[in-house]
């Protein structure tokens, strides 16, 4: 008996004293957002001292404000920090179990605000599971500039002589304004981007691995553009004024009013810039065969000029008009309710003028010169609705679109042609008047549901639904001088473009690793319809081109996503992505009516292009060290029926000319793949440098009217900036830009080189800013390129704009400098909010 007392007693004790002992860590969780606003802080600092003032643990907060650390159990002095922010400290905080913080508010502290310039003037980094983020901060060459030229500063991003926008070399890409397709950028088009200021850019998200969330659209991948929306409470804004040559001015303002109910904001800007441009073309041309589809006959057709020289002159006045008005009402603390109204106004002139030199056997035979006077209008509004309701502070969150936008564009041109040699002649002039209207309905829901401290699950809807109407009308000067309409080019061209989508997507992280998995289900609508007065036949024989005047072709698609990273440190990280995307042919693709802007060589879209499809794939790396940061990828992408324009001759001679026509097809596949670098160095406080780096391969393989047009080639381009902060607060920046010679199966283009400098200098306490810049210093940007085929030889030289000088200046009223920071906050614009485990 009593030796089974003394073993109970014994495992009596061994039961308590398992009971009282500590465990070795505990593992404490929390979150810290911004005083006022509500906004998660990331990347803010949290610290844990014992009584002996020894640092037990630390750690930074994720995108969503959260963190969660294991410390030894004890007493600690818990330790809250974020830059230009008030520090907090919460002492003798007893922590012997698993823990979960109450959430911390960090006010701004007025009396650090210097630190901030350093931050606010600094191009960041931030990298996602599914993008890139670039805070593009102050870029003193863009004052006065517009969303296009700040764009052209972005790492990965190259905008051409002609403001095509591409991504990693890969011009297909998808423009977002705050996570939706947007009249703010354009309807398939780039144009409206050099209309709005670049002052009105919060940041841009380089997304190359877009997650299930994303439009399928666009095979290169996504450039969202974050607009500001201040978040300071009471009335504040900025306006900006500028003037340069070639003449240009204009006036930009934005103004927010915050209150604890609505916030109201406006952005407004005005502007006028002649943009003069030139090209040069050296066209040499041979005799061609012709087969006769019906008789099978060869046909030779033998120019009466077999060389062409051009000169051009492009002389463009833009004015335009920009305004988005919008508030936003706060129902609860956690929901609110956004209305916005966007306008833009465009009146422009452009006149172009063609000098040409006809040669025949090497002999000067005639010379012409040919005007083209065109007037464009374009008015463009878009009305958006969107609500937004954050459930609890873990991310369970719902948001909902509606989007309504309407472009009306009216384009007048008049064409005359006259012959100076050997004897004065005039050509029958054109006049054409080509109407577009487009409409366009967007419908979106997204719902993220949070799963335990880690995991995330989200889901949503789009219905984007778009119409286009081209009316085009060709009257051409007959022998007694009168217009006569051309019945067999005068159209009007009705396509539309519907996309139904449905996805979802979960993400987790285990430790160091998070992953991202998603599919999407899209089902898109190509519908076209040509009224004309010739039948099908006549049509088809008219343009050169067999081809279907009434379309509907629908396309379903999966398009899964992977993306996953893993951190090998604080500030290291490695990610892989996996996505596959669909290239949709534009309505300008699809038109089969040539354009007009030039007799000999013509645009001509084709009615039988196919959505082209991609799989890429993306490995990054990241590493930060206290002054530098280093990003880094390797990608690849394999492309089926993927785009191409060709050149070819019609067989049709105008004024001895053979005509030459550019048209789209689908080649069968497409590969790319490269490697790109980028640094962000900050060595000084009066020093920011950074640079980036991009190489890339692509081969392509297709024939085309029994031409093969495969090919292979490998290309690069390179950016770097160099900011110093000089005496008597004057900064200085100047950046440059490289793109190295590329060719496709018909053409090869040389390197291009652009630097632009600018100076900046505060004044008025700090409250106003003078700018001086200037854009392409050596006036060198201008696209050189050799074009060879069987039947033609064309050599061309062209420059969009010529070098430039801006003055500019910023008054900012309850706005300092110093407070202009990024956007932390998940205010609707990112399409349903980050994922980062």
């Amino acid at each position: 008996m009593k030796l089974y007392s003394l073993v109970l007693a014994l495992l009596c004790s061994t039961f308590l004293l398992a009971q009282n002992k500590k465990p070795e860590s505990v593992t404490v969780s929390g979150k810290i957002i911004e005083e006022g606003s509500n906004i998660p802080l990331e990347y803010a600092t949290v610290s844990f001292t014992d009584a002996q003032g020894k640092v037990a643990n630390g750690g930074i907060t994720d995108t969503k404000g959260m963190y969660s650390l294991k410390v030894p159990p004890g007493v600690y002095t818990v330790k809250y920090e974020f830059i230009s922010y008030e520090t907090k400290e919460v002492p003798n905080k007893q922590l012997t179990k698993d823990t979960t913080l109450p959430t911390v508010a960090l006010a701004l502290d007025t009396e650090s605000l210097d630190e901030v310039v350093i931050r606010a003037e600094t191009t960041e980094v931030q990298v996602r599971l599914d993008k890139k983020i670039y805070n593009i901060g102050k870029d003193l060459t863009t004052s006065g500039a517009t969303v296009s030229d700040a764009l052209n500063n972005v790492p990965s991003v190259n905008v051409d002589v002609e403001g095509a926008i591409s991504l990693r070399g890969n011009e297909n890409v998808r423009i977002l304004i705050n996570g939706k397709p947007s009249a703010i950028a354009g309807f398939g088009s780039t144009d409206a981007l050099r209309q709005l200021p670049a002052e009105a850019i919060e940041r841009v998200e380089v997304i190359t691995s877009p997650s299930a969330r994303y439009d399928a659209e666009g095979t290169a991948g996504i450039l969202n553009i974050i607009l500001k929306k201040e978040k300071t409470l009471g009335l504040n804004g900025s306006i900006t004024a500028n003037i340069g040559v070639p003449t240009s001015s204009g006036i930009s303002g934005n103004i927010n009013l915050r209150t604890d109910n609505f916030n109201i904001f406006n952005t407004t800007s005005v502007r006028y810039r002649d943009a003069p441009g030139n090209a040069f073309f050296d066209n040499q041309y041979f005799p061609t065969t012709f087969t006769d589809p019906e008789t099978g006959e060869e046909i030779t057709t033998d120019p009466t000029f077999d060389r062409v020289i051009e000169d051009r002159d492009y002389d463009r006045l833009n004015r335009g008009f920009n305004t988005n008005l919008g508030i936003e009402y706060f129902l609860t603390d956690r929901s609110s309710i956004t209305a916005s109204g966007f306008l833009r106004l465009g009146d422009d002139e452009d006149l172009t003028t063609n000098n040409a030199r006809k040669f025949s056997d090497g002999t000067l035979q005639e010379t012409t010169i040919r005007e083209e006077l065109e007037t464009e209008e374009d008015v463009s509004y878009q009305l958006s609705l969107n609500y937004v309701n954050d459930f609890n502070d873990e991310g369970h969150k719902l948001t909902a679109d509606f989007q309504y936008e309407n472009d009306e564009e009216e384009e007048r041109s008049f064409i005359t042609e006259r012959r100076l040699l050997p004897s004065a002649l005039d050509f029958p002039s054109e006049d054409i008047l080509n109407k577009e209207t487009q409409n366009e309905y967007l419908i979106q829901a997204d719902y993220v549901l949070p799963i335990g401290e880690n995991a995330q699950f989200e889901a949503g809807y789009r219905g984007n639904f778009e119409n286009e109407v081209t009316d085009y009308t060709l009257n051409q000067e007959n022998v007694n001088g009168v217009f006569v309409r051309n019945d067999t080019l005068s159209n009007i061209f009705d396509y539309s473009e519907n996309v139904n989508a449905v996805y979802t997507q979960y993400g987790n992280k285990f430790g160091k690793f998070s992953f991202l998995l998603g599919l999407r289900l899209e089902n898109t609508q190509l519908k076209g319809e040509i009224q004309s007065s010739l039948d099908e036949d006549a049509f088809s024989e008219a343009l050169g081109v067999d081809i279907d005047t009434n379309f509907d072709k629908n396309y379903l698609g999966l398009f899964p996503t992977v993306n996953l990273i893993y951190e090998l440190a604080e500030r290291e990280n490695i990610t892989l992505g996996y996505n596959r995307r669909i290239n949709r042919p534009r309505g300008w693709f699809i038109n089969p009516f040539p354009s007009r802007s030039s007799v000999t060589n013509v645009f001509q879209g084709n009615p039988d292009l196919d959505p082209a499809y991609a799989s890429a794939f993306d490995l990054g790396y990241l590493k930060r060290w206290d002054k530098l940061t280093l990003t880094s990828s390797i990608y690849y992408q394999h492309e089926t029926d993927s785009f191409e324009r060709i050149q070819e001759q019609t067989g049709q001679v105008i004024n001895g000319v053979n005509v030459v026509r550019t048209i789209p097809i689908n080649l069968s596949t497409n590969e790319r793949y490269g490697f790109e670098a980028g640094i962000l160095y900050n060595p000084l406080k009066w020093l920011r440098l950074n640079g980036s780096f991009n190489y890339f391969t692509f081969k392509s393989d297709g024939s085309f009217n029994g031409v093969e047009y495969g090919t292979e080639n490998n290309s690069w381009f390179a950016r770097a900036s160099a900011k110093v902060s000089l005496p008597w607060k004057i900064d200085w920046q100047t950046n440059g830009f490289y793109r190295g010679p590329r060719n496709n199966a018909q053409t090869e283009s040389e390197g291009i080189l652009s630097i632009n400098l600018a100076f900046s200098k505060d004044i008025m306490d700090d409250n106003g800013t003078i700018g001086l810049n200037v854009s392409d210093l050596l006036n060198s940007r201008k696209r050189n390129s050799l074009t060879v085929t069987d039947s033609f030889i064309s050599e061309s030289e062209f420059q969009w704009r010529q070098r430039s000088v801006n003055l500019s200046f910023t008054y900012r009223f309850n706005q300092k400098k110093q407070r202009q920071r990024s956007d932390r906050g998940g205010n609707g614009d990112d399409e349903g909010g980050d994922f980062e485990g």
